[in-house]
């Protein structure tokens, strides 16, 4: 599966994408970055493509074109391709990557004939190196046709297309933002707990990724509640009390954000998805410190 095509906003994940799809063979077209120079940076790294500091009718000559701005510029960049392109829109593909938005933020470009759709890789992206696509999801959604070319795309990269409802995508992306950015926030405030005890940091990330990666490994092979651990999962209240009074020192977001957990990992633990009770052990609100 080969074709012709432009990326608008060649960032982390412009670039990444465009350098792979190249090697699949792909014709890259238009190359569009915010300045000359960072665009002509873009096409060095991709290997190919033409350099543009703005949107032009250099865009309209490819099938496909890739918009991978930011989501903010999502819609604008959308409006501006109907404004420059018209009828010439007709018939061709145009995707954007974000996570958090749906297709619908390229009605523009769909009023003018364009199908449209948006192709999220579960990934992040440093901009250091192209982190390895194979295995990876890639949700999907919008109309047949794009939803068709996204899925060639992503078993293209060796990815694993899963077609979401559009109007879920804010979820989609909220369970994304849990599993990354918060899971790095708590992995952090770990770090700072444990050398408070003494510890260096490169000590306590040792002992705390160890211990988080036994943790997920536990949760992938045997789900949730068998891989639940800790004196919440034992019901132990007095250690939890204790954890919360040995915290009353230190900023208060410490405290709020265990309470907090404490509260969401009763309702997610010890219940099913379906809301059925999994254990008895453990009853109560947490918030605030209080059991």
């Amino acid at each position: 599966m080969r074709g012709a095509l432009a990326i608008i906003g060649a960032g982390r994940v412009g670039r990444a994408l465009g350098k792979r799809l190249h090697e699949l063979g792909w014709t890259i077209g238009a190359v569009v970055a915010r300045s000359e120079a960072s665009a002509r940076k873009s096409t060095r790294y991709i290997g190919a493509g033409r350099a543009r500091a703005a949107i032009s009718r250099d865009v309209l000559a490819s099938k496909l074109i890739l918009i991978c701005t930011p989501d903010d510029a999502i819609s604008s960049v959308a409006k501006e391709l109907a404004r420059i392109g018209a009828e010439e829109l007709r018939g061709k593909v145009v995707l954007h990557t974000s996570g958090a938005l749906d297709s619908r933020a390229l009605q523009a470009v769909r009023k003018c004939g364009a199908a449209i759709g948006s192709m999220h890789p579960l990934q992040s992206f440093s901009g250091v190196a192209i982190p390895p696509l194979v295995g990876k999801v890639f949700a999907i959604e919008g109309d047949p046709a794009a939803v068709k070319l996204a899925r060639q795309i992503a078993r293209a990269l060796g990815g694993l297309p899963v077609q979401i409802a559009g109007g879920s995508k804010a979820l989609y992306h909220a369970a994304a933002a849990f599993a990354a950015g918060h899971v790095l926030a708590i992995e952090e405030t770990a770090a700072r707990l444990m050398m408070s005890t003494g510890m260096t940091r490169a000590e306590a990330v040792r002992a705390l990724l160890q211990l988080t990666r036994q943790v997920l490994e536990n949760f992938e092979r045997l789900g949730p509640r068998a891989a639940w651990t800790g004196p919440l999962a034992r019901g132990d209240r007095g250690v939890v009390t204790a954890h919360l009074a040995a915290m009353k020192g230190l900023p208060h977001e410490f405290g709020k954000a265990y309470a907090a957990l404490n509260d969401l990992a009763t309702l997610v633990l010890s219940t099913d998805a379906e809301g059925g009770t999994r254990s008895a052990r453990v009853k109560g609100h947490f918030a605030g410190g209080k059991v």
